[in-house]
């Protein structure tokens, strides 16, 4: 298959996973709306009217950067690999599970597909009622170390250094270990979807998780400011867990020995 296909899959598969995940956090997470609420103070109807959080939270975006995963490796998985993420494709060259001279096209075009989803996200939000600025968190970037006017705060540095490569690592071995072929590949886009949900559920108030170069790209370069400064974190991290998890996998397995030739330079792609 010729690589241009492939990178339109990565790119759009990529557009989906930071559309759908960093929209779901900025959008839908804490959807705050005003409702009539019934308060009686001695037999008087006070009819006052607060505010409710209808939004999905932690849970809701968890799940949504998971869904956008099965969504893509099911559409996309065919084509390209599904990798959305330059920390897997970077992870599976390093098994040799995928041609080293295809990870720079892959890297470019998801992170292309990033920039494009964040400022898609900008275009809608710059019709929010009310006005929008961007501030810090305006896209669901990344952080460590910090204390947001909004309330949140994020872990310190050694904290997120160690979590995003762990929690990259596991996903990685996740990754490998359903998409051998002794594997079932009718689950594999499944399994890596929920592993995906299961780690932003742990490491959401740590740093608003990462495990993804690309995801953090986008949000960062409209944010500037700390995100921007960041960003170095959220890039080193996941890619030395990708390549750790990989190598985990490949000592404890002793790697997919039934894969050679092409099958291997695809990576996640029979998922």
């Amino acid at each position: 298959m010729d690589n241009a296909k492939k990178w339109g899959a990565e790119f759009i598969g990529t557009f989906l996973l930071v559309l759908g995940g960093c929209g779901s956090a900025i959008f839908a997470a804490k959807a705050l709306t005003l409702a009539d609420r019934q308060v009686d103070v001695g037999g008087v109807d006070l009819g006052i009217q607060g505010i409710v959080n209808s939004g999905i939270g932690y849970l809701g975006v968890a799940l949504a950067f998971g869904l956008t995963v099965v969504c893509g490796a099911y559409a996309f998985g065919h084509v390209s690999g599904g990798h959305f993420n330059p920390a897997v494709s970077v992870g599976l060259a390093a098994v040799k599970r995928f041609d080293w001279k295809n990870v720079p096209g892959y890297v470019i075009v998801q992170c292309l597909g990033a920039i494009l989803a964040v400022a898609v996200m900008w275009a809608v939000q710059a019709g929010r009622p009310g006005g929008f600025e961007i501030t810090q968190g305006a896209f669901a970037s990344n952080a460590y170390g910090q204390n947001l006017e909004t309330g949140r705060f994020f872990y310190d540095l050694p904290a997120a250094f160690i979590a995003e490569v762990v929690l990259t690592a596991l996903f990685l071995i996740v990754i490998l270990g359903v998409t051998t072929k002794a594997a079932s590949k009718a689950m594999a886009g499944l399994s890596i979807g929920l592993t995906l949900t299961l780690i932003h559920l742990i490491s959401i108030p740590i740093t608003n998780t990462s495990v993804n170069p690309a995801r953090s790209l986008g949000p960062a370069l409209f944010e500037r400011g700390e995100a921007l400064a960041q960003l170095w974190l959220f890039i080193v991290a996941p890619l030395l867990g990708g390549v750790l998890g990989a190598l985990v996998w490949k000592a404890a397995t002793g790697g997919d020995e039934t894969q050679t030739g092409e099958s291997e330079a695809e990576g996640v792609e029979e998922s």
